[in-house]
């Protein structure tokens, strides 16, 4: 019901901004922007989204058919169940859905996005199979994705890698901010969905889940802020990323000659999957691809930055943040949009100054919960969200707080 309600409003600001615009300020290509953004956006989420993902998806879900086949999964299930069962008290123990969830969770944590949507489409299919009420989200797919959309990241490849294109003095110095602000974004989001699902946080399991966690990030951090230097932090990012992407599918290989499976056939059985799970998600996507697209060529983000500026001048405060925010507001609409936006920011106003490097951690602390929503839930036939957009937000605004605080501890005496 939220989506519904957040898609209808896109489409009237962008009308009522668009018509303001042409009546009050003559602005005859108002409307121009709107019709191309609609059929730009109808266009590419069919070509440059869903058709490219049905490789992707194919190789990911053959693979993963492999890791259940050869007991991978099952063997993960084991490993983190006393912690999702706490978590997912609605999924039975050693359900595929727990492994897969932990393959998902684990892809996203080493930034390996082409790998974690496939396994992630995975993992909700499995959670629709446990849900009594097919066009409502579950409580289990609700914390999932709350949890997905935080996007809790070690390491930020990509935008290092983007910092280093534009020729930045040192690409790697935002890897710091953005893990804190990314787990900061997800630890608060896990317990928005806890107090809504009447989970106990206070249960030990979960006490020592989270603590853990939290060491191995601080151990992460510490290793790499001290023990590499800052040129060798974006390459070592980069080879561990790319490693533990091919280790996968190969040790699922292996684990299946061992188990005696025939693992072409096998991964044959569910690539198929893959064609199907991307056609299904189409519809879903130029929906939120295109309200998402109006909303932006009517100009309301400006708008919006314009109004933050205000408010910040009444209260005499410091006004750089407000560079970055576009790329803040369109981090839970658009994964694309986001980045250029970012690329934006920081050719504007300087990839080493303070507004592109808090665009870089912006784009670094949370993921796109409302294409994530369109995506997965749209993957299984689900219509009503529930609070899943809700708490994905108030995860999404705890990171992009996080982001400005850290911002300022980090680079604020810095221009």
């Amino acid at each position: 019901m939220a989506l519904n309600y957040i898609w209808i409003a896109f489409f009237v600001i962008a009308f009522v901004v668009s018509l303001i615009k042409l009546v009050f300020f003559g602005d005859t290509e108002a409307f121009k922007l709107l019709v191309e953004g609609l059929f730009n956006s109808s266009k590419s989420s069919v070509m440059d989204i869903a058709l490219p993902l049905i490789g992707s998806m194919a190789f990911w879900l053959g693979i993963l058919n492999i890791g259940e086949k050869a007991g991978a999964i099952n063997f993960l299930s084991r490993i983190v169940r006393p912690f999702f069962s706490r978590l997912f008290p609605d999924v039975p123990k050693d359900h595929p859905a727990t492994g897969q969830m932990m393959m998902n969770f684990s892809a996203n944590l080493m930034g390996l996005d082409n790998a974690a949507t496939p396994l992630g489409l995975k993992a909700m299919g499995s959670l629709q199979e446990l849900n009594p009420d097919k066009e409502t989200a579950s409580n289990a797919q609700i914390m999932f994705l709350v949890l997905h959309t935080s996007g809790l990241q070690l390491l930020p490849v990509t935008i290092i890698a983007q910092r280093a294109i534009l020729n930045s003095k040192d690409p790697a110095e935002v890897f710091l901010p953005c893990i804190i602000a990314t787990y900061v974004a997800t630890v608060v989001g896990l317990i928005a969905v806890a107090i809504k699902q009447k989970i106990n946080l206070f249960d030990r399991v979960i006490i020592g889940w989270l603590g853990g966690v939290t060491a191995f990030i601080t151990l992460v951090v510490w290793y790499f802020t001290t023990q590499l230097t800052k040129e060798q932090i974006s390459t070592v990012s980069s080879v561990i990323s790319n490693v533990m992407l091919f280790t996968i599918p190969v040790i699922f290989i292996v684990g299946g000659l061992i188990k005696k499976v025939n693992v072409f056939e096998v991964f044959v059985e569910g690539a198929k999957g893959g064609f199907e799970t991307s056609v299904k998600i189409i519809p879903y996507l130029v929906a939120m691809l295109v309200g998402i697209s109006v909303f932006r060529s009517c100009g309301a983000l400006d708008y919006m930055n314009e109004g933050l500026r205000w408010i910040c001048v009444q209260f005499h405060l410091d006004t750089r943040f407000v560079d970055a925010m576009p790329v803040a507001y369109l981090k839970p609409l658009s994964g694309s949009g986001s980045k250029g936006m970012m690329i934006t920011v920081m050719q504007n106003f300087g990839v080493d100054k303070f507004a592109g490097r808090l665009a870089g951690i912006f784009n670094g602390s949370a993921d796109t919960t409302f294409y994530i929503v369109a995506l997965y839930f749209g993957s299984v036939g689900i219509k009503k969200s529930r609070y899943a957009i809700p708490a994905g937000l108030i995860a999404d605004l705890a990171g992009v707080i996080a982001a400005i605080f850290i911002a300022y501890l980090f680079f604020g005496h810095q221009p």
